[in-house]
C-alpha cells in the first residue's frame, strides 16, 4: 500500500528526515490518520507532503517498523527516499482525474491519506 503523510515543514521537514535519515512519524490524532497509520506494513511507500504555505509533495520515504500496540499512538519509523525533482502543487492534484475521489481532496485535514498505484506514481514522478 501507499500513502501520502502530511507535514508542516516548519515543524518537520522532508529536509529534517533527509538529514535525520529516519524517523518515527508521530503527532496524529484524528481517528481516520491514526487507522492508517495502524494499517501500515513495512515496505509500503511513501510521498511525503509538506503543508502551509508550500501545499506540495516534495519527496518519498518508506515505512520501516510499525508497532501499533498502542492503538492512540502507533509508532510508525520511517526511512527518507529522494527529493522528488518537480514539487507538485495541490492545484495540480485537483487537476488531475485520479484524485477526484481521494481523501486528499475530498478530506483536506487529514493528515495521512492512502494513495492507489497510479496516484503514488503521480505524485512521487517514479
Amino acid at each position: 500500500m501507499d500513502y501520502l503523510l502530511k507535514t508542516e515543514p516548519s515543524t518537520y521537514s522532508f529536509a529534517d528526515l533527509q538529514r535525520e535519515k529516519t524517523t518515527v512519524w508521530d503527532g496524529v490524532s484524528n481517528p481516520v490518520a491514526l487507522k492508517y497509520l495502524r494499517g501500515m506494513k513495512p515496505g509500503d511507500r511513501l510521498v511525503i507532503y509538506h503543508t502551509g504555505n508550500e501545499k506540495s509533495a516534495v519527496g518519498t520515504a518508506t515505512v520501516v517498523s510499525v508497532d501499533a500496540s498502542d492503538a492512540r499512538s502507533p509508532q510508525v519509523k520511517i526511512k527518507a527516499g529522494n527529493s522528488i525533482a518537480k514539487p507538485l502543487s495541490l492545484a495540480e492534484v485537483k487537476a488531475s482525474k485520479i484524485f477526484a475521489d481521494s481523501p486528499l481532496v475530498r478530506l483536506g485535514r487529514l493528515s495521512v491519506v492512502p494513495l492507489n498505484e497510479s496516484q503514488f506514481k503521480f505524485l512521487s514522478a517514479e
